[in-house]
């Protein structure tokens, strides 16, 4: 082994792989975090791409009057003429206040 250490290739050897994969600007450390930079774009892309899906669907419902109808009524609490809405709060759904005591 000693011996193997006393060959100039070996030691020029040993430089370029530590070079290579620790001091290099395309080391191994810089390749692993730019490998989870594209893995979290990646997510990222997909997110939205879900998002763009969703949206899609969002706007060919209200291209149609029923969803432009439904979005009024429920959103905007819009009415008819000669209708009456109620508005029907769940318990779990209103603010509970706190009582001093």
């Amino acid at each position: 082994m000693l011996n193997y250490l006393k060959n100039i290739f070996v030691i020029v050897f040993i430089v370029f792989a530590i070079w290579m994969l620790f001091i290099d600007s395309n080391s191994l450390l810089i390749h692993r975090e730019l490998n989870q930079d594209i893995d979290d774009l990646e997510n990222e892309k997909q997110y939205y791409n879900d998002e763009i899906e969703k949206d899609n669907k969002a706007i060919k419902e209200l291209s149609t009057d029923d969803g432009i109808e439904k979005l009024a009524r429920e959103k905007y609490y819009m009415k008819k003429e000669n209708e009456d809405i109620y508005i029907i709060e769940y318990e779990d759904s209103l603010k509970l206040e706190k009582k001093d005591e």
